[in-house]
């Protein structure tokens, strides 16, 4: 399990930094010793796994998110808006929806909610928390990806990768809307 854990967080590292040579790639994940949560589902604890961390940021979380349905994370980042983390998503333009979503009750909140309407889908599953723990992989931040779909989450606690996904971040919010 270690083996593949190991090898999955290097997938990772080079699927995020396309620019990185491969020596940089592994001085990123053995000499800095990369940190990282493997979690598949159905019912692996991916959801747990996000609100978990959620509940151990102190400054920031950051939300890229092609789709945000779950109310088990909407009442997370709730809670870490109360207790004064500054909380910010971007979402995919489909998430404009009429009623009670969790994207309108963030927003009522007073959490910044931006819809990515550039791109044909913005497909992104990311979470960053306090720029050095990063959430990423197939995993859409829903009831059914926890419960019925087969996908994976992956935590690392890397700086350097979370600067990397914080800056696309950063670049994706410039061309967003408000909610």
């Amino acid at each position: 399990m270690r083996k593949r854990a190991v090898f999955l967080q290097f997938i990772a590292i080079l699927a995020v930094c396309a620019p990185c040579s491969l020596s940089q790639a592994f001085d990123i994940l053995l000499q800095r010793n990369t940190p990282a949560q493997v979690y598949f589902s159905p019912n692996g604890g991916s959801m747990q796994a996000v609100v978990g961390a959620f509940s151990t940021a102190r400054s920031e979380i950051l939300v890229q998110a092609f789709s945000f349905s779950s109310p088990v994370l909407t009442d997370a980042l709730l809670q870490a808006h109360r207790r004064g983390v500054k909380v910010t998503l971007i979402l995919d333009k489909s998430e404009r929806m009429e009623g009670l979503t969790p994207a309108v009750i963030l927003s009522n909140a007073g959490i910044p909610v931006y819809l990515d309407g550039k791109h044909a889908l913005a497909n992104n599953r990311v979470i960053i928390i306090d720029q050095h723990i990063l959430l990423t992989g197939s995993f859409n931040f829903s009831k059914a990806s926890e419960e019925m779909n087969a996908e994976n989450l992956l935590m690392l606690k890397s700086r350097e990768l979370s600067t990397v996904y914080r800056d696309n971040w950063l670049k994706h919010r410039q061309h967003s809307e408000p909610y």
